[in-house]
């Protein structure tokens, strides 16, 4: 049955109802007539107003229809479901979301913020922060004890191990870092440095060994501190057959215990060659190559010359003193013959600088300075002398004086022409 259908049937209920209630006034009561003049004029009027009726609403007639009369024939059935009404449109519905999505976006977002809001506010109502602590002072006790200190004031320490210059401070806090004082969060860490110990508890061996070695080894073990457990003192050297620069003997002796810092005396051997020098061999060589010479062994020159003759190079070594042995003792006299050129108009000039000193007790060191009429100074050659008779040769130009200083000590000048 279509919806058209039914509404007709409800229609013509209705109107049923309303002709029923409208003749039951028209029955005659018992033992009474009506006049002829009041049925005849009264119909029209019943015909108005059923065309009036039937012209209103469905609904407004049946709420009209109980008015009119006193008595209602049948009994007001209920209108029946329909269960097309029910019937739900997936496009409209779609269309009406497409219509709202953005104030349906807008509160979702506030939503969720508000739902944020909310969660961040619950949490750091009820989220109470680690309260503020005071750093105990732990340095200079035992690891253990600080750890319970640090324990009781809600710290976690942090340990770093570290050698220590003091003998028996093994297990002692050496440094803490927040200072003590120092007002912290609880549950925060402390730094601290505790000792590890003496690197070495005792003096070792160091006899036979090279002195370089043993240095270097002593400042690798004691990097970093700021006063080392062994120190070497200025080693004694003596001539020995051993290899120049070998421990003979010390002094703590090994094995010794260290309860401070120690201070090691050591001899060194110089090798077994040190108080003699080999023999030189300077037979060809130039002035500056002879100054040289001088300047690094330990031998005494005593220069002649001469003029150079054919054959010979001018300011070269034409002879030496000859020597059999291969070593010498330090400062031994050698006698060296020069070929210098002859004199000419050149602007530099040969020669030997000769000066007699005294005999000192030791060698004594000098040098030979040049001082140019036109230009800076400069030395000749550094060397070390016993004394006596001093002979040196030189090249420089006209003009320039020489100055021979002993031990920083002026001591003889002379003008070069």
């Amino acid at each position: 049955m279509s919806d058209e259908e039914t509404d007709k049937e409800i229609i013509e209920e209705k109107k049923e109802e309303a002709d029923g209630v409208l003749r039951e006034p028209q029955e005659p009561q018992d033992g009474a007539q009506e006049p002829q003049e009041e049925t005849v004029v009264s119909e029209p009027v019943e015909e108005q107003k059923e065309e009036t009726d039937a012209s209103k609403p469905i609904e407004e007639q049946a709420e009209a229809v109980p008015a009119k009369g006193k008595k209602s024939r049948t009994k007001k059935e209920k209108k029946p479901l329909n269960p097309k009404k029910l019937r739900f449109s997936f496009s409209d519905g779609f269309d009406h979301l497409q219509s709202n999505l953005p104030a349906l976006i807008i509160t979702c977002i506030c939503a969720v913020l508000l739902m944020i809001i909310a969660c961040c506010a619950v949490f750091f109502t009820n989220i109470k922060g680690a309260e503020k602590v005071l750093v105990p002072n732990v340095v200079g006790k035992k690891w253990d004890e600080a750890f319970i200190e640090m324990q009781i004031k809600e710290l976690y320490p942090k340990i770093n191990l570290r050698y220590s210059n003091v003998p028996g401070d093994e297990g002692l806090v050496l440094e803490q870092n927040p200072q003590p004082g120092a007002i912290v969060k609880g549950y925060s860490r402390v730094n601290l440095v505790i000792s590890r110990g003496v690197v070495i508890d005792s003096v070792g061996s160091y006899v036979g060994k090279n002195l370089s070695e043993v240095q270097m080894s002593l400042q690798t073990l004691f990097a970093g501190q700021t006063k080392p457990l062994i120190t070497l003192a200025t080693p004694t050297y003596i001539p020995d057959a051993s290899e120049a620069g070998t421990i003979l003997e010390q002094d703590p002796p090994e094995g010794s215990k260290i309860s401070e810092p120690v201070t090691v005396n050591l001899v060194v051997s110089r090798g077994p060659n040190y108080e003699n020098t080999r023999r030189p061999y300077v037979i060809g060589q130039s002035i500056n190559d002879l100054l040289q010479t001088i300047a690094r062994t330990k031998i005494v020159f005593d220069i002649t010359s001469h003029t150079a003759t054919e054959g010979e190079k001018p300011g070269t070594v034409v002879s030496q003193q000859t020597i059999e042995d291969e070593y010498v003792p330090n400062y031994t006299r050698v006698t060296v013959e020069m070929a210098m050129p002859e004199d000419s108009n050149d602007d530099n000039a040969y020669g030997i600088f000769q000066e007699k000193l005294p005999d000192y007790p030791y060698p004594v060191p000098m040098k030979l300075e040049a001082f140019p009429s036109e230009g800076t100074s400069y030395t000749i050659v550094s060397f070390n002398h016993p004394g006596g008779n001093l002979t040196i040769p030189y090249e420089v130009p006209r003009g320039t004086t020489l100055v021979l200083s002993v031990a920083d000590k002026v001591e003889a000048r002379k003008l070069i022409e």
